[in-house]
């Protein structure tokens, strides 16, 4: 992975964070998730005539990647109804590297230098540890936990799916708005029909927060799929998800929430990992 390339890639890690942060200081996560989904629509329909028609070979990957999509949010969602969100995040995101890694060797038949995998496994565990930091007592329904893991599956699942998809297209921009285009209805429909009669007072209230951290996240997408046809799917995968690290930051010097030193060890794990990954060869 080239300089140029790992530091756009740390830059969606940040904005990622940033957008996860937005989300998780509502209330109704859901409804918020839909406004972001929508607004992304909104701005994929203002840019799709200006950019290539994805490829016929491209279409499959576009559309699983919306089924992969919905069904992440829809475990997600599971998840934090039966778990805390420090407990539930790290196990998702932690093992999405871990998964990407073991798909792109084994079936995309990418390659990685020995000290390549071993820095994507500490960044996973890195980032898996920070649920530690809490105790067991997030995990005292097992729901949350085995949610957790299948979201996980469902992020690697569509990181693999897209980062192939943008190949085909023979343009990341194309293939990024497409997605967004498609993939923004199934969410929305789903909020409409989960929240029925709350949807207009949830939309009232964060409708702001939501497009804005909706145009975030569609930047924090569109450069980690570019850069999945820069770079091995596995290396774009696990310096995407350091955006742990720089969440926790966010929680500490804007939430107000709690440093400490499991937190801190969690974070020099994740961050001795990354600089593994960018000394590799």
């Amino acid at each position: 992975m080239t300089t140029g390339v790992f530091a756009m890639v740390l830059g969606a890690a940040v904005l990622h964070a940033a957008w996860n942060a937005l989300v998780k200081v509502n209330a109704d996560r859901l409804v918020m998730v839909a406004i972001m989904m929508m607004s992304q629509v909104g701005v994929a329909m203002l840019v799709i005539p200006f950019v290539a028609f994805p490829t016929p070979e491209s279409w499959p990957y576009i559309w699983a990647s919306t089924a992969l999509n919905t069904a992440y949010c829809v475990f997600l969602i599971s998840a934090y109804r039966h778990g805390d969100l420090s407990h539930v995040y790290p196990i998702s995101r932690g093992t999405a590297p871990l998964i990407v890694a073991v798909v792109s060797v084994a079936v995309v038949g990418e390659t990685l230098t020995r000290q390549a995998g071993l820095s994507v496994v500490v960044i996973a565990l890195g980032i898996m540890s920070l649920t530690l930091t809490r105790g067991a007592e997030g995990f005292r329904d097992p729901r949350a936990m085995l949610y957790a893991l299948g979201t996980g599956i469902f992020i690697a699942g569509y990181t693999v799916v897209d980062g192939l998809g943008a190949r085909l297209a023979d343009s990341a921009h194309s293939y990024t708005f497409w997605v967004h285009f498609v993939n923004g209805i199934p969410i929305t429909l789903l909020a409409l029909y989960l929240r029925k009669g709350r949807v207009v007072v949830s939309v009232r209230q964060c409708w702001k927060i939501g497009v804005l951290a909706g145009l975030i996240s569609l930047l924090a997408y569109w450069t980690v799929v570019w850069a999945m046809t820069q770079a091995p799917l596995a290396l774009v995968s696990a310096v995407r998800e350091t955006s742990m690290v720089f969440a926790v930051l966010f929680g500490v010097f804007v939430l107000r929430e709690r440093l400490d030193l499991a937190r801190l060890a969690s974070i020099g794990t994740t961050l001795i990992g990354t600089v593994m990954l960018k000394m590799s060869r």
